[in-house]
């Protein structure tokens, strides 16, 4: 993440003390491998987006099922890290979401500008 350009504040895991860090924290970036893709695997997936509303989320891991992909969607997540993972592939993965997340944001403030 630091050869990327990127500030690393911190890291944790998915333990209510890791939890509580990452919404102390307060990170614009959080990539979190949630374990077991079942309910207790997105309820800390749900509680990071509710949390942290403006993050954007990657959910890392080593099996990108379609249910669990598709789930992870759904729960607000910007993109994926495939384990076994290289850094050119993740920073590429990053800067891809940044970069379509940019425009949407250009086309709906375009979109919601009155008429002339």
């Amino acid at each position: 993440m630091t050869s990327g350009g990127h500030d690393v504040v911190g890291d944790a895991n998915t333990s209510p003390a890791g939890m509580a860090s990452m919404i102390k924290l307060q990170p614009q970036l959080v990539c979190i491998d949630i374990g077991t893709p079942d309910d207790d695997g997105f309820a800390k997936l749900d509680n990071i987006r509710g949390s942290l509303p403006k993050a954007l989320v990657f959910l890392v891991s080593g099996k990108m099922e379609a249910s669990t992909v598709q789930r992870a969607m759904e729960s607000g997540v910007h993109g994926f890290i495939v384990k076994p993972f290289n850094g050119a592939s993740v920073l590429t993965n990053i800067r891809n979401a940044i970069i379509k997340i940019a425009k949407q944001h250009r086309q709906a403030a375009t979109s919601n500008k009155p008429a002339d």
